[in-house]
């Protein structure tokens, strides 16, 4: 055995292990995936998990336990008056719950701020709103943006949300964002599209 040999197979070796971290696994069975994967919404420990097709369709029934299938729909809304359910932010997401609660969410440098939003007020809204009505519990969101003089609605699977909590603490410079977090975020949402 060389040292060549033998510092050559370390190198191979230390690659292989950097290129399987960075590829994502499916998170129930560990098969990759691709990088358009589907997400599952783990309802015990709220958060999103990859998963890859064929244990995606495990979960295409509602009834599937503490995992429900995050859904791919994105439609646009006109202007709904968020304003009503009490939340002072203009960049944020609603999420009506399985056990009849709404939540909201923010970004923040931190991560994602959380309130409980009057469920009643969710409830009227959605009575002018027929669309949010029809919005899945736990795995799609009301996504909002009124900052900046924008004014953005879109109902969209969580995941989506989650990317922008992700994309906001990524670009977030200093106290007040700095120069890349807005013009970061109005661009996520320019490449928003509808899809069903």
């Amino acid at each position: 055995m060389t040292v060549d040999g033998a510092l050559a197979r370390v190198i191979r070796s230390a690659g292989r292990r950097t290129a399987t971290a960075e590829t994502e696994v499916c998170e129930l069975c560990a098969a990759r995936v691709a990088g358009e994967h589907a997400h599952l919404y783990d309802i015990g420990a709220a958060r999103v998990r990859c998963v890859c097709g064929p244990c995606s369709v495990l979960f295409a029934d509602d009834g599937a336990g503490r995992y429900r299938l995050v859904p791919r729909r994105r439609l646009r809304l006109p202007p709904v008056d968020t304003g009503v359910l009490g939340v002072p932010v203009g960049l944020v997401f609603f999420v009506p719950r399985s056990d009849g609660t709404v939540t909201a969410q923010g970004p923040s440098p931190a991560g994602a701020m959380r309130w409980e939003v009057d469920a009643a007020a969710w409830r009227r809204l959605a009575g002018t709103v027929p669309q949010l009505a029809s919005m899945a519990p736990d795995v799609e969101a009301l996504l909002v943006n009124t900052v900046r003089g924008l004014d953005e609605h879109w109902i969209v699977p969580v995941d989506d949300c989650y990317r922008m909590i992700a994309l906001v603490r990524r670009e977030w410079r200093g106290l007040s964002g700095g120069g890349r977090v807005w013009p970061a975020v109005e661009q996520f949402f320019k490449e928003l599209t509808e899809r069903s």
